[in-house]
């Protein structure tokens, strides 16, 4: 009996890779101008082994000043989880909410410690509803998936 208990455990947390570009620089650090931030995020979760999944939070943090970069950040954090004996209507969401939720904290720290790093004011990524996002997605995933055309 004890084989079928619901199991969630988190086996690690791990930056899967990182990259910052200052492809204008030292030029564009004299500029005077208030740079434009482009903030994108994406979560991916891969199934690993049986029962053990991959959850990566994505983000890519672009700052410009007019059409020049001042910086770009590309970074991955992921988590390696062990989920058993859940239904499978629930998985989507531990997958797509509960997961990114424990992984997130780690990118957003990772992310203004190497903007820091790289001589720039911190910027910090907002908190983020990932229940609202895993909605969105799966209202969207729904709405471009071919239907049954009811009268």
């Amino acid at each position: 009996m004890a084989d079928q208990d619901p199991v969630f455990q988190i086996q690690r947390v791990y930056l899967k890779d990182l990259s910052l570009e200052q492809p204008n620089s030292p030029a564009i650090l004299l500029e005077q101008d208030q740079p434009a931030v482009d903030i994108q995020l994406g979560v991916d979760a891969q199934p690993v082994a049986d029962g053990v999944f991959e959850v990566t939070v994505s983000a890519t943090v672009q700052t410009k000043v007019k059409d020049k970069t001042v910086f770009l950040i590309e970074a991955k954090q992921a988590g390696i989880f062990e989920i058993r004996n859940l239904p499978q209507d629930q998985m989507g969401p531990i997958l797509g909410i509960a997961c990114p939720q424990i992984v997130y904290p780690y990118l957003r720290g990772n992310v203004a410690d190497v903007i820091q790093r790289g001589g720039f004011p911190p910027v910090h990524l907002a908190e983020i509803n990932f229940q609202a996002m895993f909605e969105q997605q799966q209202a969207q995933a729904a709405q471009n998936a071919p239907g049954i055309i009811t009268q």
